[in-house]
């Protein structure tokens, strides 16, 4: 919006708190509907890490190793 089209009574500072004010309650809501769900089982992190460390695939470890071998031997040449 340009400035001459703003009333002449604007007072960003009254606005910046009222957006401020709605913020707040659409927090508090969403605050409040939290509360209502029923909380999910999360995995800690460690969890997390050794169910990935379980998921490798063994082949293409091998495939990386080898590939990490070779570049190796090249760059020594």
């Amino acid at each position: 919006m340009e400035q001459s089209q703003r009333p002449q009574h604007y007072d960003p500072d009254r606005e910046f708190q009222e957006a401020l004010d709605q913020l707040e309650d659409i927090l508090q809501e969403n605050t409040t509907e939290d509360e209502d769900t029923p909380k999910l089982h999360t995995e800690s992190a460690d969890e997390v890490e050794a169910k990935d460390l379980t998921d490798i695939d063994l082949a293409a470890f091998e495939d990386a190793v080898a590939d990490i071998e070779q570049y190796l031997e090249q760059k020594t040449k």
